[in-house]
């Protein structure tokens, strides 16, 4: 089965829009939270740490992609700031895991909580209650295009 050219065109343009409009709510929800006051790295660090638990800066710069000595950097930084702690690895007192801070872990919840309640408020005052279900029946076909 062939597709027309003007099937491919119509899914180009779609493509287009839906990375277009993914990446504008990406930054206004950025936007509602200090979380942008950081670099990437030092975010991506902070979020794998929070999904996966303590790690070795190692295991970090090896998952990050990243030469351990740039990882080490990102890592003084995070400690600085109060964002991440290190304790001795019980399996392996020679290392070091590292975990989020008490600190590090509400200012993550309320950076969520802030951009959670800007778009609850957002999709309440921009979009009638009809236009939400088109919302809501679009998320399963959203959800498809991203997981695996």
């Amino acid at each position: 089965m062939s597709v027309s050219s003007e099937d491919q065109l119509h899914v180009t343009v779609l493509a287009q829009d839906l990375r277009r409009i993914a990446g504008k709510l990406k930054r206004r929800l950025r936007e509602q939270a200090s979380v942008g006051d950081l670099p990437p790295s030092q975010t991506s660090v902070l979020l794998r740490l929070e999904k996966h638990g303590p790690a070795t800066t190692s295991d970090l710069a090896r998952l990050e992609g990243m030469r351990p000595q740039s990882m080490g950097a990102v890592v003084a930084a995070l400690e600085s700031a109060r964002l991440i702690c290190g304790a001795p690895d019980p399996a392996d007192g020679r290392k070091t895991l590292l975990s989020l801070t008490e600190q590090c872990r509400t200012w993550i919840g309320e950076g969520r909580a802030a951009r959670q309640d800007w778009l609850s408020r957002t999709i309440r005052a921009r979009l009638s209650p009809a236009e939400q279900d088109q919302l809501i029946a679009a998320i399963p076909l959203l959800e498809r295009l991203v997981n695996d």
